[in-house]
This record gives C-alpha cells, structure tokens and sequence, in this order.
C-alpha cells in the first residue's frame, strides 16, 4: 500500500492525514475483495524499516494503528460480516505494549471467524519472517532429536503466512508507479504468482485501478 506520504504532498496534507487516508482505501478495498470472495488478503501495514523515519511520523503511526484496530474491536462489522479471521503477522514484540494489546483483542474477536483471512503484516520484513521460520524449524528439528538437512518444507510451514492458515498467494500488488517488491512476502511470492503494478497513490486506489488486476489474473490463470 505504497503512497501515502507522496499522496498527503500533492495535497498540501500532512503527512499524517496521507496515512489516515491510507486506512480509508484498504477499508474500501477489502469490501470489494471479499465481495468477490477473495478468500485472503495480506497487507503491508508498516515495515520493520519504518522505524527508521522520524519519531514524530513513527508515533502518529503508532496511534493510527491503535486506534484502527481499536475500531475493528468495537465495530468489525467487515470482518464479521464476511467471516473474516484477523491475523497480525509480524515481529510484534517490536511495537509499543499498547499497540501489541490491541493487535491481541482485536485477533481474537475474530478468531471465531472462518470464511475468510486478513493478515495485516506489521512490523513485518520477510527477511525477518524467513530468518525466525529457519530459526523455529530448527529448534524443532533438535526438540525431536532430529539431526538431518532443514527442507524447503520445514522452512515454508514454519512462515507467518502458513501458521496463520493462508493458501498460496496468487497476486502480488503494489501502488505508487515502484515497481520493487521491498521485503514482502518474497518467499510467498518465488512461484506463480502474478506481479502487478499501479501508478495511483494507494489512498487513492479503488475498484477501477483493481478491476483490470482481477481480471488480467483470471485470463492468465483460465490460460494456464
């Protein structure tokens, strides 16, 4: 979801405002997402990198995503109205305790919910995500007193994306007109899947920028 702080530029907003209306977008797209039956939708919510950027960006980050998923607590009506089971996938233990105890009330009021997944990936690098799926294999391999090679299977089904449930990721979109993956998903995303780029600030992607992804998904897939 790439844009925000170019967005709030080209309108004489603050940077803060950019991000605000960053959530806007991804709550109207993920209506149309699982109205189409989209069975799961994986967000960059914010990057492990993002801590890089100034204290005062970084904290009116933090509150945003305390407050967004606040609201999801006291009014989920998109996750409960299309059966959808909330996942934070990240390093967690890197946010402010109150940002985790909201990240933690608001995964398990959904937890009920079966239809459908939302994975809001923060703070989240797949760098990271893969070093501690390596990590946990592991550890399990010696906690059963195995003592053989680490598999490509043991690495996949130790991933964020699998403990939380998620199927294979078929699309792969980025706004903004960068056409660089930037440490998402880069394992998910080794084998066919489609790639798609968009030149519109992300708080202002809509049905019109997404329709023609949808679609050139489904031609290349009946192609296959």
């Amino acid at each position: 979801m790439d844009g925000n702080r170019r967005y709030a530029r080209s309108k004489n907003k603050l940077v803060k405002h950019g991000h605000s209306d960053g959530f806007l977008a991804l709550k109207r797209v993920l209506a149309i997402c699982f109205r189409l039956n989209v069975k799961c939708v994986s967000t960059y919510g914010f990057a492990i990198d993002n801590f890089k950027r100034s204290p005062e960006e970084v904290e009116a980050l933090m509150d945003l995503i305390e407050e967004k998923l606040l609201e999801i607590c006291e009014h989920g009506d998109l996750l409960e109205q299309y059966g959808v089971r909330l996942n934070v996938v990240g390093n967690t233990a890197l946010f402010p305790e109150r940002v985790r105890a909201a990240a933690h009330k608001a995964e398990a009021i959904s937890r009920h919910n079966d239809k459908a997944i939302l994975n809001l990936c923060m703070p989240y690098a797949s760098s990271d995500e893969m070093t501690t799926a390596v990590q946990s294999a592991i550890r399990n391999g010696l906690a059963a007193g195995e003592y053989r090679d680490i598999t490509v299977d043991d690495i996949d089904s130790q991933l964020m994306t699998t403990l939380g449930g998620s199927p294979p990721l078929d699309v792969l979109i980025r706004t903004s007109g960068v056409k660089r993956l930037s440490d998402f998903l880069l394992w998910q995303c080794c084998e066919n899947t489609q790639l798609q780029f968009s030149p519109t600030y992300w708080p202002d992607f809509g049905l019109w920028d997404f329709l023609p992804m949808l679609l050139d998904y489904q031609r290349k897939a009946w192609a296959a």
